[in-house]
Order: structure tokens, then sequence, then C-alpha cells
């Protein structure tokens, strides 16, 4: 079996800032800056944390091959009916998982163990808590070697997330650090740590974003490293393992701020989307109908699919207004309007081809939604 470095509680014994880690650091914060600054144009931040949040879900939830289409993930938040398939619940629990933590995070400003094992709990929907056996271990998808053990015994496990938990909280433990570095080093060793039967990428994951959120490099838990994970899966586990045999801290601390830097940029051009689409939404209903409100706007924001009974809890009003409000916007073209069996909703089609990646109007042709009849 090859070489691994036993894992050791926080902080590292050696200087993780080297030049070419400051450099990529102040890289990294000057995006995270700009995005932070863009997500400060929309008027409710919640709009973000769900329309992002939901999508995150789904690249995370891929690193794991836990497959679904954005469609099928889409109307299975809006028709909470348990008619999905599995891998379609998952991603769901990621998405309520992840908005979970930030709730939780809001209330209390601190990161505890509680708090990551409410995350995973939610995520995998049971109370397992925290490993109490022995026979974890991590390997290659290819070949099934063994490329990592983790702790084995349950008072590690419970000493090593007792360590951790303090150099998330407190900047004394750790002083003189920049955040983005910290970051990096706590994913790895939460990683390492695997301090759950299921769910460790995925929590870990979510506990990247909180901790930004913790630190207040974001507002709101907005930048998902996961698709740039999925992107570079490969070097994402080699470096790891680079860690865990030759002690080399560097180059996956450069990896993870190569995902900030990268993500912050195309999170940005995100936002700047919705946030274009939504001033043009409200141009249009503002001028073509009587019933412009800010909260109309927001609400067909806050997911790509909508229903009559969602936007009538919203604004808090009567179903028939709201299916009035609805209908016509359809007629428009601003929503299009789709039944599939007995069920009605209506699609943000530009929202939707945001979050897709799908790109604009200029430079495409319209994209065909299909609509079955009952």
């Amino acid at each position: 079996m090859m070489f691994q470095c036993p894992l050791s509680e926080l902080p590292p014994k050696k200087n993780l800032e080297t030049i070419r880690v400051l450099k990529r650091v102040n890289d990294a914060n000057r995006e995270l800056a700009v995005l932070k600054g863009f997500a400060r144009t929309i008027p409710n931040q919640h709009i973000l944390v769900r329309a992002l949040g939901i999508q995150e879900a789904k690249d995370s939830s891929e690193i794991e091959s836990i497959i679904t289409t954005t469609d099928e993930l889409y109307r299975a938040e809006l028709f909470k009916d348990g008619s999905v398939s599995p891998q379609t619940k998952e991603v769901r629990n990621y998405a309520e998982a992840l908005f979970r933590g930030y709730d939780l995070l809001r209330q209390g400003q601190i990161l505890t163990t509680n708090n990551i094992c409410a995350v995973q709990r939610v995520l995998e929907g049971n109370d397992a808590g925290l490993r109490k056996q022995s026979g974890t271990t991590l390997k290659n998808a290819s070949t099934g070697q063994i490329v990592y053990t983790p702790p084995q015994n349950p008072g590690d496990i419970v000493r090593l997330m007792a360590n951790l938990e303090q150099i998330v909280n407190s900047d004394e433990a750790w002083p003189d650090i920049d955040p983005l570095v910290k970051m990096a080093v706590i994913h790895y060793q939460f990683e390492s740590i695997h301090p759950f039967y299921d769910g460790n990428g995925r929590t870990g994951r979510i506990l990247n974003v909180l901790y930004l959120v913790l630190k207040g490099l974001l507002d709101a838990p907005i930048l998902y490293l996961s698709r740039y994970i999925i992107s570079h899966k490969g070097e994402y586990y080699r470096r790891f393992q680079l860690v865990r045999e030759r002690d080399d801290w560097e180059s996956f601390v450069l990896f993870m701020l190569d995902a900030v830097v990268e993500t912050s940029r195309m999170t940005a051009r995100t936002v700047q989307a919705i946030d274009q689409a939504m001033l043009e939404t409200k141009r249009r209903i503002r001028s073509e109908f009587s019933f412009y409100k800010r909260d109309l706007v927001e609400a067909l924001y806050l997911y790509p699919y909508t229903r009559i009974g969602h936007l009538r809890s919203y604004l808090k009003i009567a179903r028939n207004t709201a299916a009035s409000y609805l209908n016509k916007l359809a007629e428009a073209g601003i929503l299009q309007r789709v039944q599939r069996g007995h069920n009605v909703y209506f699609v943000n089609v530009r929202l939707f081809e945001i979050l897709s990646g799908i790109p604009s109007e200029s430079d495409r042709e319209a994209p065909v939604i299909v609509t079955e009849n009952a």
C-alpha cells in the first residue's frame, strides 16, 4: 500500500502562504469582491440563493454520479409529491441541506459540528451521525485499489472534528492566515476525516460556501465550486493524494484558489445576466400591464418554474388573481405555460436559459419546451 501521511490536527506544521499561493490569493479575493458587488445589485438575495443553490445541488451530486436532468429537478422542486426518481430526490435533498446550513449559520453566526451533522442529516435523510464503526476506506473507482484510510477510531473522529470546528470559527486558533487558504485546508481536513458513513463529499462542498459567508467574503451562499471540480475531477483527487502521500499542500491550495477564481467569474456573469433579465421583465410588465409590482418580478425569479399556488402565497393574493397574472404573462411571451398531465406550471424561460448556460437570444434560436397535454 502507498505511503500515507497521518492525519494530524490543524493547523499544518508548515508555511502554506508561499509566493505562488499569495499571488493567487490576491486574484481570488479580487474576484470574490467583484462577485459580492454584483450580487448586491439584486434587491432580494434570496433569489440568488434559491436559483443558484438548486443548480449547485445538481452539479455537486453529479460528482457522486447522481445524475438528474435540469427539467426533472425543477419539476420535483415544484411538485413535492414524491413522484420523482431516487436520483432527483437525492439532488433535491442536497438543495434542502444547503438551505438548512445557511439558516443555521444566520441564526448562530457559527459553524459547529452539530450544524454540519444537521446538514448531513437532511442530505442523507437519516440520523446516523458521526461514524462509530471502523472499516471505512476510500478506493480508486477504476482499479478498486485502496487509496486512503480515514481515521477509524470514533474517538479520533470526535477529536479531529472538534479541532476542525475550532479552526473554522476562531481566528485565534490559526492567526494571520488568509481565509481562502484556510478554506482549502478545512476542505482537505473534512474530507480526510470522512466523518460520516455517507454524504461526506457533498457535505464538504456545502461547508466551503458556508465558510465564505461566515468570514464575510460573501453575503449569501452563491459561490459553488462543484462545476469546476467536475471539469477537473481527476486533478482534484490527484492533488488530495499529493497532500496525503507527500505533504504537498501548495498544489492542493492552488487548485482550490483556481476554483474560486474561475467560479467567481462564472457566477458573476450569471448574476449580471439575472439582473439584466429582471430589469427587462420589470420594464415589460410596467409598460404592458396594470398589475406591476416589485414583488411580482421577484417571485418570477425565485425559481425558473412556478405555479399559481406559489404566486398566490408569495404575493398574498387570491388564487384567481394569481392565475390571471400568470396566464397574461404567458400570453405576452414573458412566461411559457406548460401542462404535463394534470399539472400546470409556468416557465421563466430566460431564467431557465441563464441557469442552464444557454446563450442569449442574440446568438441562438429560440428553444422549444415540449408541452404534454392532459
